[in-house]
């Protein structure tokens, strides 16, 4: 029997970490990993598991000292701490095994620190090295020979993490995506094949999840429309069960913009209780998202900005992914990015520079053309070296799209667009159901508004510049002459505190009191 310990390390500050807002919202991080909670289920029941997540607690070397095995996560923007964590191990003695999107990509970054690594998906692989540690028969290496069969993976274990910590739930029903971007690593790891989870398994997860108390969940497959036809019979089954409990937990999730094109999909999200998606639109420059392999942005059935509105007009708000550095971008891409985002309405955007991760098309034609830059931190944000621009203005560039994005005017200015002057509503299926059982709305909408009401309060006595306080309070009244619905002022409050973030991210990266924070 091993005792195991597995660490996910804090995060870098990031577009969607919500650092700069969380401690207004009671929360310490906006939501757990995957990884964690289910390499805990995949673990045998012989063995004992401890889930530290770095972004809710302290990392408690002297209990890691004490254990078999400790291993450690992350992704690219985590690797500084994760060099941290494991140097920290070792100088204690610790066997340290190492896996997730980061070492799948770059299998030497942790070279002397690791004495185990684990390669792309673990659902077969994490058991199998337990069976061989046991006989200390273990390999330095481990990579799945084939894809996880979606159909076996178990329900996470939620209850091992301190759930009431975060702001938001995370739930996945499927792995990988049709598509072929050349700068995404999602099918290096996960491939173009969409695998699926069965309803069963969905209903389980959620299950879990509401026993946790999660009633905002995240839905977090890079693309949950990637097998239309298998997640519509999914999402039949996440409507019945919003049914038979009146409709408790609001999703939000990814998709991409050909869910524009399928009216019964999107009625059907909505049914299920998806309020809204991200969507990687990347460029208004039709020519860069041919030069990427972005071909699903430039198909027929109308333009993006179109597609965008046919979302938004069939009530799900859209959010976006948006990239400046391709080899076709000039320097009128920034104002173009700027136009295009307020033309579609559009109030989360999270504008980045292009990166190159390792093993992907991108990173392996621009190092044959010597157009990467290999330092581990790049001095400009990002490893690519771009044709138009300089590496300064591309740089620049970006921190100027953030800011112009970000001013109180410009993301108000968006969001009135839609949710005012475009009679924007969220939960409409829900809303036809509450028609009929009006004592379940009067139940969820009290709720709601004591919660807008708490943190309306918290911004006001916690947000130290008194300029946004006061254009808050402004902002709050004038959607208010509008709309007095409970849930939609519930969620302009969470709108503020996700404006407050990016605001913050987006001046102090202006002013220098920070480094350059690269979404991509």
């Amino acid at each position: 029997m091993a005792d195991i310990v597995l660490i996910n390390p804090r995060f870098e500050v990031s577009y969607w970490g919500m650092e700069h807002a969380l401690p207004f919202m009671g929360k310490r991080a906006n939501l757990p990993v995957a990884c964690l909670p289910l390499l805990a289920a995949l673990t045998p029941p012989e063995h004992t598991i401890t889930l530290i997540d770095e972004n809710v607690e302290a990392i408690n070397y002297e209990r890691c000292a004490k254990a078999d095995i400790v291993g450690v996560t992350g992704m690219s923007v985590q690797r500084f701490r994760m060099k941290e964590i494991l140097a920290e191990l070792k100088r204690r003695g610790c066997f340290t095994v190492v896996g997730g999107p980061l070492v799948t990509v770059q299998e030497d970054y942790f070279e002397g620190l690791a004495d185990v690594i684990f390669i792309g998906e673990a659902e077969d692989s994490w058991p199998r090295f337990l069976g061989e540690w046991k006989h200390r028969l273990h390999q330095y290496r481990y990579e799945q020979a084939e894809k996880t069969d979606m159909s076996k993976v178990p329900t996470p274990r939620f209850d091992l993490l301190k759930m009431r910590h975060y702001a938001f739930g995370s739930l996945q029903f499927s792995r990988g995506c049709p598509f072929q971007c050349e700068f995404c690593d999602i099918i290096v790891t996960f491939g173009r094949r969409p695998r699926i989870k069965t309803t069963e398994q969905v209903i389980k997860e959620i299950d879990a999840l509401w026993a946790q108390k999660m009633r905002i969940v995240f839905i977090v497959d890079d693309n949950l429309i990637g097998n239309k036809k298998e997640i519509k019979k999914v999402l039949r089954e996440v409507t019945a069960w919003q049914v038979e409990r009146g409709y408790p937990i609001t999703f939000f999730t990814e998709a991409s913009i050909d869910l524009a094109d399928d009216p019964e999909l999107m009625q059907m999200m909505l049914d299920a209780n998806i309020i809204a998606t991200f969507i990687g639109i990347e460029s208004p420059n039709e020519a860069s998202l041919r030069e990427t392999k972005k071909f699903q942005n430039v198909r027929s059935g109308g333009t993006m900005l179109e597609k965008v509105h046919r979302i938004q007009d069939a009530g799900i708000e859209v959010w976006c992914g948006m990239i400046m550095g391709f080899d076709n971008d000039d320097e009128t891409i920034f104002d173009a990015q700027i136009d295009f985002v307020r033309e579609a309405r559009i109030a989360h955007s999270m504008s980045g520079m292009l990166y190159a991760i390792a093993k992907t098309p991108l990173h392996a034609r621009l190092a044959a053309e010597g157009r990467l830059d290999t330092a581990d931190s790049p001095e400009f944000g990002t490893n690519v070296i771009p044709l138009k621009v300089t590496r300064e203005e591309l740089r620049d560039g970006y921190v100027k799209v953030m800011n112009e994005l970000y001013t109180p005017e410009a993301y108000f200015g968006r969001l009135e667009d839609l949710w005012i002057k475009g009679n924007f509503d969220i939960g409409t299926s829900r809303a036809k159901y509450w028609k009929k059982h009006p004592f379940q709305r009067f139940k969820m909408e009290s709720i709601w508004l004591v919660q807008a009401i708490g943190l309306f309060v918290r911004f006001m006595t916690m947000i130290p510049e008194a300029h946004l306080r006061a254009e808050y309070r402004r902002r709050v009244w004038r959607y208010l002459k509008h709309r007095q619905n409970p849930g939609m002022v519930f969620t302009y409050m969470v709108k503020i505190a996700q404006h407050y973030h990016a605001y913050t991210m987006a001046t102090q990266m202006k002013s220098g009191a920070t480094q350059v924070y690269n979404s991509y």
